[in-house]
């Protein structure tokens, strides 16, 4: 893992937990196994584009990831960008066009 004593340092540090751990040493470090995980979208992505799922758990994301240890991060920054998502679930919002008010 690039920056390990990086990660340490800031697990130590009140408030700053694996989530903000793997996106500093992924985007600062360039970290290429850093999994963010906690985030609330990405298991659903991976979930999906990996096997179709339209809703994923984070060992759920960690398993399907499994096969690309040491390039995760890169994996999920691949998925990320292909535009593969799962169907939003949710109340939709209408706009309504004011400029006539």
């Amino acid at each position: 893992m690039i920056g390990r004593s990086a990660a340490s340092t800031l697990q130590a540090l009140p408030g700053i937990g694996a989530w903000t751990v793997a996106e500093v040493t992924f985007r600062a470090l360039g970290d290429p196994d850093a999994v963010s995980v906690g985030d609330f979208h990405l298991k659903n992505v991976v979930a999906f584009a990996l096997a179709g799922e339209p809703r994923g758990t984070d060992e759920r994301m960690l398993e399907l990831l499994e096969p690309w240890i040491g390039h995760r991060a890169r994996i999920i920054r691949l998925l990320e960008l292909s535009g593969l998502t799962p169907r939003r679930f949710g109340p939709r919002f209408t706009s309504v066009d004011r400029r006539s008010m």
